[in-house]
C-alpha cells in the first residue's frame, strides 16, 4: 500500500508540472493520497488523467522533493495565513507552500514539514508570530535555510545551521518572526527520518569525520 501510495503522489506530481491539474485540485488530490487507506481510491485519483503520464511515472522509485516547475510561481499564491490557537496545525507530505506563508500561534504549535513540500527556485518566506506557542519546522538536509526574528524569554533555535547555497535558482526558506513566551525550532531530517533516527545519523557523521 506504502509503494502504492507514493506511486501515485509522484504522479500527480508529474501531472501537475506537465499543467494537467491546477494547484487546488493537485492539493486535493495530494490530501486525499496520504489519508486513503484503500488502494480503489488511489487508482480514482489518476483515472480521469492522461494515462501517458501515468505510465511514465507509475514505476519510479521514491525521489526527493521536485522544485516547482518553471512558469508556475504564479500558482502557488503570494501568501497564506495557518492559525494555531489552543491547539495545533500541521502541514506535511506533498504540499506547495506560497511565497510568503504567516503562522499565528496563541497558546498553541504549528508543525511545517518542508522535506516533501514542492518549493520553486529562490527565497520561500516563513513569519512566526507566537504569543505562548511556537512552531515546529522540519527541513531535508539540503535545503538553504536562514533564520533571524526576536524572541522574548523564548527563542529561535537551528540544527546544523548552514547558510543558503550560492546559486540564486535554488530554493532557500527565510523564516523569522517574534516569539514571547514561546519558541521556533528548525531541525533537519531526512524524509521518513524520525527526530531519534536523525539524533543518531548526526553522531554517526561527526564521529566519522
Amino acid at each position: 500500500m506504502s509503494e502504492l501510495r507514493e506511486r501515485t503522489i509522484q504522479a500527480l506530481c508529474a501531472h501537475f508540472a506537465s499543467d494537467h491539474l491546477e494547484l487546488e485540485e493537485f492539493e486535493r488530490r495530494l490530501d486525499v493520497a496520504h489519508r486513503t487507506t484503500t488502494p480503489a481510491e488511489l487508482e480514482l485519483l489518476l483515472q480521469d488523467l492522461p494515462a501517458l503520464a501515468r505510465a511514465a511515472t507509475a514505476g519510479l522509485a521514491p525521489s526527493p522533493p521536485a522544485p516547482l516547475p518553471a512558469g508556475r510561481e504564479e500558482l502557488r499564491g503570494r501568501s497564506r495565513v495557518v492559525v494555531a490557537i489552543l491547539g495545533g496545525v500541521a502541514k506535511r507530505g506533498r504540499w506547495v507552500p506560497p511565497r510568503q506563508l504567516y503562522v499565528y500561534a496563541f497558546m498553541g504549535g504549528a508543525e511545517l514539514d518542508f522535506r516533501e513540500a514542492v518549493l520553486p527556485p529562490g527565497e520561500t518566506r516563513v513569519t512566526v508570530l507566537s504569543l505562548m506557542g511556537g512552531a515546529d519546522i522540519i527541513v531535508p538536509p539540503e535545503l538553504g535555510v536562514v533564520t533571524s526574528g526576536i524572541a522574548i524569554l523564548g527563542g529561535f533555535e537551528q540544527e546544523d545551521a548552514a547558510p543558503p547555497p550560492g546559486d540564486p535558482s535554488a530554493s532557500v526558506l527565510r523564516i523569522n518572526g517574534v516569539v514571547l513566551l514561546g519558541g521556533v525550532e528548525v531541525s533537519r531530517r531526512r524524509p521518513g527520518e524520525s527526530a531519534r533516527d536523525a539524533r543518531r545519523r548526526r553522531r554517526e557523521e561527526r564521529r566519522h569525520r
